[in-house]
């Protein structure tokens, strides 16, 4: 296996980033407001990964590498990187004159911590990839050799900011990370510093004078801007006072009005690397939801369709399974569960769950995504949906904290999630299914209680095959299996739109699309 990033690739981004300098120099300056809906528990990104947080801590911290929208590594505070041709071994030479927001130079050690400490206690999507390190050595100042226990094909995915994101070793080691002080201000190598939190008002950053890529950033500052109410969004969207939105800031009904308006710009990239997924997870622990005909009922009553057609307006395909379409190894023969209504009706008669006087068969409780009227449309349709075989739902609302301490501490029957992927079943997808990733209090993990001993076999050796059509197989295999048990109800996979004032310029530059640092946006004159 050769190098992945050699001397010279790295010297042409240098020279590309001079060109790209040098040509908007003149626009340097300006400060943005972008929304950020909902506002987030957390600013400090090792604590925390949902989605507000992202948008407004990757402009703080910096991970390894992020990745260009085909998805394929390229420098971020690592200049260049080796692997060993047994891919065992993965050697990362760092960024120089690289500083932390308070003076403090960045070095090794700070890779070491986050990503052996820190991360490994506190983020558990890096929990999982990191469990495969054997050990990491540190050579000099500016150089870290990660080891694995076995190959792990996916692991150079692996070190963008959400996944990885670098953590002062200075300010937390030996410490209580969650209680630590210094949560209150947090303190990156990105390039812009944190400047003021006014909750429910507006999270600012400022520009990182000291920022380790010379000329950068070109805006002065950026607002993020809480605006809880849908309608308001859109007026500030249109009438230019906000200049960013992103994810589901605005209602997608209104994409098609967008479109035609002349000052706004649409476009559908810079969600590659996420391939967010939308589905339902479902507590196996307790009542009609422990039994595997209940949850296959539920996916025959749903249609999906209509969900991506008439709720997201064509900005989100049907899910057919656990893999999405836009991740490796998905399964293109796979169906998954079609709507009928009949199906599902059957199923629950077979459990023997008949009709009362009122038609009803049983009661479950789904917890929404507080993310906006869209996602409150998504839970109304789920209520309606299910209510015409016999299942009454109850809604249940919160705010965004809430919600994830809720799904983190298995607080919940039913509860609509979106989860990322991360371009790979070994990253972002068998997190949800394996048994030993049951972690109650931590985000993004089997919150459900699923346990299926095979998925887990297969999930595993996927996991460490390096022949492609070899992990192909196990990953069909796992995916048939998943579809049988119905752990979730996957409803759609999620097109996002970033809509962006025309003046300007390069919000969307890699493949994690607004949640990469926004070095190199600026205001057009």
């Amino acid at each position: 296996m050769k190098s992945t990033m050699t001397w010279w690739q790295s010297a042409l981004g240098c020279a590309a980033l001079a060109v790209a300098s040098h040509s908007v120099a003149q626009t340097a300056g300006g400060s943005i407001n972008v929304i950020l809906n909902p506002e987030p528990p957390s600013l400090i990104y090792a604590l925390n990964q949902q989605t507000p947080t992202q948008i407004a801590a990757g402009k703080i911290y910096e991970g390894l590498l992020t990745y260009d929208f085909e998805l394929n590594p390229q420098p971020g505070l690592a200049k260049s990187w080796e692997i060993s041709p047994d891919g065992l071994t993965y050697t990362f030479h760092l960024q120089e004159g690289v500083t932390w927001h308070d003076g403090q130079p960045f070095t090794s050690e700070d890779v070491r911590f986050s990503l052996q400490d820190m991360l490994a206690d506190t983020h558990s999507r890096a929990r999982a990839n990191l469990s495969r390190v054997e050990r990491i050595e540190l050579p000099d100042e500016h150089t870290v050799v990660i080891t694995l226990k076995e190959p792990f094909a996916p692991f150079i995915n692996t070190l963008e900011v959400s996944s990885a994101p670098m953590m002062p070793a200075h300010l937390y080691k030996g410490t209580d990370y969650r209680n630590n002080p210094a949560n209150q201000t947090p303190i990156g190598t990105g390039p812009f510093k944190f400047k003021e939190w006014q909750r429910g008002r507006y999270v600012q950053v400022v520009r990182n004078d000291q920022y380790w890529q010379e000329g950068l950033p070109y805006l002065d500052s950026i607002y993020f801007q809480v605006i809880p109410d849908a309608a308001s969004r859109l007026l500030a969207l249109e009438n230019g006072s906000v200049q960013v939105a992103s994810f589901g800031d605005i209602d997608f009904a209104f994409l098609p009005q967008l479109q035609g308006n002349p000052d706004l710009a649409i476009t559908h990239k810079g969600y590659e690397f996420a391939g967010p997924q939308a589905f339902i997870e479902l507590n196996h622990r307790d009542g009609p939801l422990a039994d595997k005909r209940f949850r296959q009922a539920m996916q025959y009553a749903i249609d999906k369709d209509f969900i991506a057609k008439r709720i997201f307006f064509g900005a989100a395909r049907p899910a057919t399974g656990p893999i999405s379409s836009v991740t490796k190894y998905h399964d293109n023969d796979a169906t998954g569960y079609e709507f009928n209504p009949d199906k599902a009706i059957a199923l629950l008669d077979e459990m023997g769950l008949k009709p009362d006087a009122d038609g009803k068969r049983a009661t479950v409780k789904l917890l929404g995504l507080p993310y906006g009227d869209t996602w409150n449309k998504v839970s109304e349709y789920i209520k309606n949906s299910l209510s015409k075989v016999g299942v009454e739902v109850v809604l249940e609302s919160t705010d965004a904290g809430n919600w994830a301490r809720r799904y983190a501490d298995w607080d919940f029957e039913m509860v609509v999630v979106y989860l990322y992927q991360y371009s790979d079943p070994a990253l972002g997808v068998d997190r949800t299914y394996l048994s030993n990733n049951i972690r109650q209090g931590i985000y993004g993990s089997n919150a459900s209680g699923y346990e299926n001993p095979e998925v887990d076999r297969l999930f595993a050796a996927a996991a460490v095959e390096n022949d492609q059509a070899k992990r192909k197989a196990l990953y069909e295999q796992a995916n048939a299996l998943l579809l049988e048990d119905s752990p979730a109800i996957w409803l759609v996979e999620l097109s996002f739109p970033t809509i962006t004032n025309s003046k300007v310029k390069n919000v969307t530059t890699s493949a994690i699309g607004v949640a990469e640092n926004f070095a190199t946006t600026y205001l057009e004159p």
